[in-house]
């Protein structure tokens, strides 16, 4: 939900539509005066003309216990995970508190995201800079005498892709107007760049492992805990792109939550539990949860920002535990397999506790089967591919190529047909809701009802949907933090009051929200005015018929509806060719490093066949 926004001077902004072209310019020269020093830099160093650089790598290096080429990366990769992490938790925050800001350099959090992408990206490069000699046996030629490790390589490939897309993001939003919602293209890139990086972290990592041979010292307290927040960053990176779900936002339909979820458990844990061993699934699974919960901490509490929680993966973890003590974990690829199915059965029943338990919007039995039929597919296929990973950081040798490929392949056709499936929602025709306002005595000056909703017709939807809600977004960070959720206690067919005082003040968004299986749709209850669009206010009413509409007319207000839609979907095939290209990297990445496993023959005595 990056973006620009909230009402104020600067023209570009006041039409909801990206920042003001000085801030973008002056963050572009920033970044390149940067970039170039950096560039020198490293110039400098492989030609031996400054020495202190490769006297701090060195330095890294004996207190990591890794190449230097692996510890100066590390260090900047950690401090990237914990950096962008907290920047973009707090971004989204802000924005479902408040709403849009002036641009990119009104926003503090979007220092925190633009910092930590761009080490992400300097990591990388520093990995390929950095080594003096070929380092190790899986390195990348570039020059005649200049190789380079591939993670280092994949590093900076994850990074560029996020980091481009924050100045894509201000493009995008002046074309498109402000689309707030996670899964904006631009966003997706920010999101799938940076959670996608851990992977080739890890990869890196084992470059030097292997590149130390016999030399390498058994890992201490600190290297393993860096290996478990390894697999905890794989599980948060994968499951941000269900954080609209986790505040309590979700501009999509509910099925999604339960197949984001299992997805990522799978994926993280499967290749958790044969890297690190023994109860390595359910102390990734602790990582993931203290770093996820010290950063909600840190944004809700302590900076007054709206609460977000988060899936704990635990029930998929032991779920994982389990499967592994069984002789299924002898054969990595049928242990991904069958744990993705466990996951995605047992283990989400598992997590629904925990949903029903602490979300706005608990799992109705209704979602099971759609949800089921949309998560087993992807987490077994997931779950294959962290099975493979696992077996690539453990030096175990993948199957045949097509094999391998074509699983990388199914889980990404896989991952489009459910998301196609999950896409499809409707707005019922000819169906309005009566809303009857009740004032709530003493609120004058910050005006409070209570609501009685009727739907028409009553049989629009059945007894058990997935939410009649009120969402109230956008207010303002004061000690309602901005938001307001509100289920709506049933008292009979179409028949619906609230169970608290809404707002309807101020720079409040409220609205009747509806869903119910393929049914997605909302009612605007109070609007406040927008000048930066020319968007009127949207009176409450104490009594007031109102068409449904698609929840995104309403949720997305500052969308441009006269772009070209064909426009939109040149776009997002653009992204989505990028971020399939970024994929096939990773792939090519770990099947090099195992093809080049130094312990194999035929790839000592045939490197260029096996390459």
């Amino acid at each position: 939900m990056t973006g620009s926004t909230e009402i104020s001077f600067i023209a570009a902004a006041d039409e909801g539509g990206g920042a003001e072209i000085s801030q973008v310019i002056g963050m572009t020269v920033v970044a390149l005066i940067i970039g170039a020093l950096l560039c020198w830099l490293g110039y400098l160093h492989r030609a031996r003309k400054i020495t202190w650089v490769n006297s701090v790598a060195e330095y890294a290096g004996r207190k990591f216990k890794r190449p230097p080429w692996v510890a100066v990366p590390m260090t900047l990769f950690i401090g990237t995970l914990i950096c962008a992490l907290f920047g973009f938790i707090w971004d989204v925050s802000l924005h479902i508190g408040k709403g849009r800001d002036p641009g990119p350099l009104a926003n503090p959090a979007h220092y925190f995201i633009l910092v930590g992408l761009f080490l992400l990206f300097v990591a990388g490069c520093a990995a390929i800079v950095l080594p003096y000699e070929k380092p190790g046996p899986f390195a990348v030629r570039i020059t005649k005498d200049w190789y380079a490790p591939v993670g280092g390589f994949l590093m900076a490939g994850c990074g560029l892709y996020a980091l481009t897309g924050f100045p894509l993001d201000d493009v995008w939003h002046r074309i498109f107007g402000q689309d707030v919602t996670l899964w904006g293209p631009t966003h997706l890139m920010m999101i799938g760049g940076a959670g996608f990086a851990t992977i080739s972290a890890l990869l890196l990592d084992y470059e030097g492992e292997r590149a130390m041979g016999d030399d390498k010292p058994k890992d201490g307290f600190f290297l393993k805990g860096v290996k478990y927040l390894g697999f905890g960053g794989i599980i948060i990176g994968l499951s941000v792109f269900q954080i609209e779900f986790d505040f309590g936002v979700p501009q999509f339909r509910q099925v999604f939550e339960p197949m984001l979820i299992a997805a990522a458990g799978a994926f993280g844990l499967v290749a958790a539990r044969i890297m690190l061993g023994r109860f390595g699934a359910i102390l990734a699974a602790l990582f993931a949860i203290a770093l996820r919960g010290l950063v909600a901490l840190i944004v809700g509490p302590v900076l007054g920002a709206p609460i977000n929680w988060f899936a704990s993966y635990l029930g998929a973890a032991i779920v994982i535990e389990l499967l592994a003590l069984t002789p299924v974990f002898k054969r990595p690829i049928l242990f991904g397999l069958v744990g993705g199915l466990l996951v995605s059965t047992v283990g989400l029943w598992l997590e629904s506790f925990w949903i029903d338990a602490v979300y706005h919007y608990p799992w109705p039995s209704s979602i099971w089967p759609e949800a089921l039929m949309m998560a087993v597919p992807v987490t077994v296929l997931t779950g294959a591919c962290g099975a493979m990973l696992g077996m690539v950081l453990t030096a175990q040798r993948l199957p045949n190529r097509a094999i391998g490929i074509g699983l990388v392949a199914l889980t990404v056709i896989a991952i489009g047909g459910a998301t196609a499936n999950g896409l499809r929602y409707e707005v019922p025709q000819n169906a309005t809701a009566t809303v009857s306002l009740t004032e709530v005595p003493g609120s004058a000056d910050k005006r409070m009802v209570t609501a009685d909703v009727r739907i028409n017709p009553p049989d629009l939807i059945s007894a058990a949907p997935n939410w009649v809600s009120v969402l109230g977004w956008q207010g303002g960070l004061a000690n309602d933090r901005g938001i307001f959720v509100d289920r709506l206690e049933r008292l009979g067919p179409g028949h619906y009051r609230s169970t608290q005082p809404l707002p309807v003040y101020g720079k409040w968004k409220t609205l009747l929200r509806v869903h119910d299986g393929r049914i997605l749709t909302a009612v605007p209850i109070f609007l406040a005015g927008d000048p930066g669009i020319g968007a009127p206010e949207v009176p409450a009413q104490p009594s007031m018929t109102r068409p449904f509409v698609a929840e995104i007319t309403i949720l997305q207000r500052e969308r441009k509806p006269d772009t070209p839609m064909e426009l939109w979907t040149v776009g997002g095939l653009v992204v989505l060719t990028c971020t399939l290209i970024m994929i096939g990297g990773l792939t090519w990445g770990a099947g090099r490093i195992n093809r080049r496993e130094p312990t194999d023959t035929k790839a000592e005595l045939q490197p260029s066949a096996q390459a």
